[in-house]
């Protein structure tokens, strides 16, 4: 009986140390005084956003999903569009890749739901792998498709896109050696290594909590 006891006692501390790292790690982020500039990326899985509480938080710019793919519009990017600039953050939009759809429609999508503005943050376009589309295309013809789609962006938008690449699809593609933009990688809580290029912007949980959004959002900073 004392047997059972004492394991139900190391059983109880281990589960409420759990609880004590968890609470840590939603709250962490990098070091202020080593990257000083500091934000979220969002999308409407995120729900209603007090952007003025999130810069109160220590958000100093914020990215938002604008497009998935051809046909998928976020139906609160322009909320979040209009509501970042409201609060005096610096705001920037993200298309979300597929691999199943054209590449040209999909920057003309995004295209055609992002206001121009010069003084946005970088477009950026994400690049992982999603439940429900299993195609991979050759190397090659990814590259010339993508190559077209940063075309049409950047003609738009009038500045250099940012690549959010996984490392996965780096793995298999090595898009960071074919296109020379900026890269937004991404790792909890360990800076990522890869890519043919050093990180311009760095993921750095998915899981972090601030005042201002009911449950994790995503918390990036970008490099000095």
């Amino acid at each position: 009986m004392w047997g059972l006891g004492r394991f139900v006692l190391i059983v109880a501390a281990l589960a409420l140390a759990g609880v004590a790292a968890w609470r840590v790690a939603i709250r962490w982020h990098p070091s202020i005084e080593r990257f000083p500039v500091q934000g979220i990326d969002v999308s409407e899985i995120n729900g209603i956003i007090e952007w003025p509480v999130v810069k109160g938080g220590g958000a100093d710019f914020g990215y938002a999903v604008a497009t998935t793919g051809t046909i998928a519009r976020d139906r609160l990017f322009q909320q979040n569009w209009e509501a970042m600039a409201a609060a005096g953050m610096r705001r920037g939009a993200v298309l979300v890749f597929s691999f199943c759809q054209p590449a040209a429609a999909q920057a003309d999508a995004f295209n055609t739901v992002v206001p121009r503005d010069h003084g946005a943050l970088p477009a950026a376009i994400d690049f992982s792998y999603a439940e429900g589309c299993v195609d991979r295309p050759e190397r090659g013809a990814l590259i010339r498709d993508v190559t077209e789609m940063i075309r049409r962006v950047e003609s738009h938008t009038g500045a250099p896109v940012l690549l959010r690449v996984s490392r996965a699809v780096e793995d298999d593609y090595h898009l960071t050696d074919a296109f020379k933009r900026s890269l937004w990688a991404t790792g909890n809580f360990f800076a990522p290594g890869y890519g043919a290029r050093a990180w311009r912007m760095w993921r750095a949980s998915d899981m972090h909590h601030v005042e201002g959004i009911e449950g994790p959002v995503n918390w990036n900073v970008a490099a000095k």
